[in-house]
């Protein structure tokens, strides 16, 4: 039976963060920072709040608005709490792994919310194990709590230092305990962990949208590397690793992050724009009207609308109301498949020439769909355009990547996809027209989707030793 997961063929972000220090309402506030970042995850949600004697925790499989009623919310007191939005790229999608993590141990009871994906999880789950840790869930998060509770260190902070430092990979995490909220990200600075104020209150999100929402103002993004404890006295930073290449994940801006936040310093919307206008001059066609596939691709078509001067059309609509959770009733019809999701618009596609713009293609099944949904509605020819250099190695920092046999770019040139697609042409970004939309900063990204240049050194060689490294 097709779901809505394999009809959207497209990357998944792993989760979204939130968390609040110092508001009398914490956990609502936590509910609407989740509620902004849903696209962030949509297979499990859950909030942690604390009233300075007590930890409370509410968890649940679904969506933020599905699962917290006002029951739920008013058992969630007091002025700090943290939330997450799961999309599970390390263990199954089930209640047990859902985030945030609560636990007890010698100091007291502690909660974690974890965005980003831990490279070496196993090697120190089965340390920890040889120990006699016992773990509750498939999560690479789990390990991060039982390395802070079995650390010999004194203090908290001290604990959350000696674990870090035992990590390799991406992560972006929330620890609050009954009275201090904790904020960390990895020195490689992957995911985006931004700081805001409401007040005399303190944020922490992935993106800067929740802060738009909540009408908090935007203080600045945590350095790679920085640990930022908050507590009754105020902040304060912590820079325990040593400085490390910085490799934000360029598909923050490609596709993951909303369009109004500003990630990595960057206004998301911008960045997407500027990578369709670089599309315009890389490999030129002539077309009628520039259609986006909605909603990712928007910006990048109205980029390449304004540059080219082709007119912009939304020839594709999406239908909103879809959940990830969609089962076709019946598998005589599951070839409606995208058709659920999307539909042309007949009017503006008949008899004109139409140039797609789609943000990437991973396995190339839903693209070809497209492609034919558009030829159907009577389009005279169809052009690809895609706003990314091809994908052709997985993603081991947080993405829910396809192997690399499932990566149609890893196996087939670009004539042979677009072959494939039924397209007329296809063309890709070239990553320096991908660097060039990006900026000066664009050395601080990490771009081994498209290279294979992981920039852990230690994953490197067990990819390589698994022959899933550097591929020409």
């Amino acid at each position: 039976m097709e779901t809505m997961e394999t009809i959207e063929d497209k990357l998944h972000e792993e989760c979204g963060i939130f968390g609040v220090f110092g508001y009398p309402e914490a956990a609502n506030l936590t509910y609407l920072g989740l509620y902004s970042l849903q696209h962030r995850g949509q297979e499990s949600s859950g909030i942690v709040s604390s009233d300075g004697r007590e930890l409370y925790a509410e968890v649940s499989m679904g969506l933020v608005a599905d699962i917290f009623t006002r029951e739920r919310l008013a058992r969630l007191p007091g002025g700090i709490a943290i939330g997450h939005n799961r999309y599970s790229t390390t263990g199954s999608s089930q209640l047990k792994n859902a985030q945030p993590i609560l636990v007890d141990f010698s100091q007291g009871p502690l909660a974690l919310a974890h965005n980003g994906n831990l490279v070496n999880a196993t090697e120190i789950r089965k340390r920890l194990e040889a120990k006699g840790s016992i773990f509750r869930s498939t999560m690479d998060s789990e390990v991060i709590v039982h390395l802070i509770a079995a650390s010999r260190e004194g203090d908290l902070i001290s604990r959350v230092i000696d674990a870090m430092q035992q990590l390799e990979g991406a992560f972006s995490l929330l620890i609050m305990t009954k009275n201090q909220l904790i904020g960390i990200r990895d020195p490689q600075g992957f995911r985006p962990l931004s700081l805001g104020r409401l007040g005399n209150a303190l944020i922490l999100t992935s993106e800067t949208c929740a802060l738009d929402l909540i009408e908090a103002h935007f203080i600045r993004d945590l350095e790679p590397g920085e640990i930022l404890r908050i507590d009754q006295n105020g902040m304060e930073s912590f820079r325990p690793f040593t400085p490390r290449k910085c490799s934000q994940c360029v598909f923050e801006f490609i596709y993951f992050s909303r369009p109004d936040s500003d990630v990595f310093g960057q206004n998301v919307h911008l960045v997407r724009k500027a990578l369709g206008r670089n599309l315009v001059h890389e490999l030129p066609v002539e077309a009628d009207i520039v259609v986006p596939v909605p909603d990712s691709g928007v910006p990048a078509a109205l980029g390449y609308a304004e540059e080219s001067g082709i007119p912009f059309e939304m020839g594709l609509i999406r239908n909103h109301y879809v959940g990830r959770t969609f089962i076709e009733p019946q598998q005589s019809i599951r070839h409606f498949g995208v058709k659920i999701k999307l539909n042309a618009n007949k009017q503006l596609l008949k008899g004109k020439r139409v140039l797609i713009v789609d943000d990437s293609i991973v396995r190339g099944t839903t693209s070809r769909k497209i492609v034919q949904m558009v030829r159907r509605a009577g389009a005279k020819e169809v052009h690809v355009r895609i706003s990314s250099p091809p994908n052709t190695h997985p993603c081991f920092y947080g993405i829910d990547t396809p192997t690399h046999s499932e990566l149609i770019a890893a196996n087939c040139s670009v004539e042979e996809i677009c072959q494939y697609l039924t397209a007329d042409t296809l063309a890709y970004l070239s990553l320096d027209g991908l660097t060039q939309a990006i900026g000066p900063s664009s050395e601080d990204f990490c771009l081994a989707c498209f290279n294979g240049n992981y920039p852990a050194v230690k994953l490197l060689e067990r990819l390589e030793l698994a022959g899933e490294g550097r591929r020409s």
